[in-house]
């Protein structure tokens, strides 16, 4: 198993891996006509600096394994840079075989070779065992997450 960093070619596997989530099957699209706003948002993610897409490869080329790698650069802790980590999935019948983990872990020392002073991230209340899987790795539920979809809103409101 190798983690790389993604490849435009990866993008249907990606997608898939989104998709089969279970709350992925409510927000994603993997048809066989793959969206454009799929390679749209791949190719604007892959041209940034402060992004990248990791992948987890097996030896026979298959991708069982995604997350999204984002830096900000914050004000706060003296104009400290900090890593979000995102979208991290690994394909059901790949769970428990340490993909997560290779994938966070190289999520945590690309963060620190960049000279982020943490990586941070946001798990779906609704997912129990990828809150448990984190605090595994050593993180804490330190701070309570807000979100507000502009979708639901009405115009001027």
């Amino acid at each position: 198993m190798k983690i790389r960093r993604a490849t435009e070619a990866d993008l249907p596997a990606i997608v898939s891996i989104l998709a089969g989530d279970t709350l992925g099957k409510t927000r994603e699209d993997d048809s066989p006509v793959m969206s454009d706003a799929y390679q749209r948002a791949f190719r604007i993610i892959s041209g940034e600096k402060n992004q990248t897409i990791l992948v987890a490869e097996t030896e026979e080329g298959e991708i069982t394994g995604t997350l999204q790698l984002t830096f900000i650069q914050y004000l706060t802790y003296k104009g400290g840079l900090r890593a979000q980590a995102e979208a991290v999935f690994v394909k059901s019948n790949h769970r428990g075989k340490g993909i997560g983990t290779m994938l966070m872990k190289e999520a945590e020392k690309i963060s620190r070779e960049r000279g982020a002073h943490l990586i941070q991230l946001t798990t779906d209340k609704r997912r129990p065992d990828a809150k448990r899987f984190y605090e595994k790795l050593g993180y804490t539920a330190s701070h309570e997450g807000m979100k507000l979809h502009f979708k639901d809103l009405k115009p001027g409101s």
